[in-house]
């Protein structure tokens, strides 16, 4: 009888498990935390906001894996081949038009890009499930804001452009021809570091990096997405293993 506990006429305990379910109801039926307890359960629509080497290569897994896939430049129309080649789950847009569409942002732009992307979608990047920040600094290319990010720290940077968003910094230390030849060669067991301060989106991409023929590895939190560029320690191929080794020597 004490089930319910109204027996012994206990009314606060009834009305704090009520609040107690309906908070976790609430929990349960928000966009990133269905996505993160039940990673893969349902077909994510992913937006590459870039198609290039990076953008391409990783959209193209993610079609292969079932999930439908929007390439984006300011020129769609020179997607076409890439979008023909995929199938039907692959499509082509414009940068508002990948986003407005996606769960999940994957950026694969040049780094100076990022600000005005910042500029024009940020609410909208806020509300994603997960912004996936493939984009390196490059100081020759990117000039003031190159620096800017590499003393900052990338992942750190790309959060101040980025405000709000649900941020995981991947896929940055790794050329695009060793995630193309992964897929090539399957006996290569290739890690993927990844820094994150959401847990919810690390679970997201996650599950991204695995079915794309990756082992996700969280290196830590977002501060420790400077040593996920190229000329690091961390740059590179590496085993799952691997990486968890180079990073206790890291700060």
């Amino acid at each position: 009888m004490a089930r319910y506990r109204i027996v012994d006429g206990n009314r606060r305990d009834l009305f704090r498990s009520i609040a107690g379910v309906t908070t976790m109801l609430v929990l349960a039926t928000s966009p990133l935390a269905v996505f993160a307890q039940a990673p893969g359960t349902a077909p994510l629509k992913i937006a590459t906001v870039g198609a290039g080497h990076i953008g391409s290569t990783l959209g193209a897994l993610w079609v292969k894996a079932g999930h439908p896939v929007m390439f984006s430049s300011r020129h769609p129309e020179q997607l076409k081949e890439l979008v023909a080649g995929l199938g039907p789950l692959a499509r082509a847009g414009t940068p508002a038009e990948a986003i407005a569409f996606a769960d999940v942002v994957l950026l694969a732009v040049p780094y100076a890009a990022e600000k005005q992307i910042g500029l024009d979608y940020g609410p909208a990047l806020a509300a994603k499930v997960l912004v996936l920040d493939a984009s390196n600094p490059v100081v020759p290319r990117d000039g003031e804001i190159g620096t800017w990010a590499r003393d900052k720290g990338a992942a750190l940077a790309t959060a101040e452009l980025l405000p709000g968003v649900h941020l995981v910094r991947a896929f940055n230390a790794i050329h695009y021809t060793d995630l193309a030849d992964r897929t090539k060669s399957p006996a290569l067991h290739f890690g993927v570091p990844m820094a994150g301060d959401d847990a919810g989106a690390i679970a997201v991409a996650s599950t991204l990096a695995r079915e794309a023929g990756f082992e996700p590895v969280p290196i830590g939190p977002l501060a420790m997405g400077k040593y996920l560029i190229p000329g690091t320690p961390l740059a590179g191929e590496h085993t799952p293993d691997e990486i968890r080794q180079i990073v206790t020597g890291l700060k």
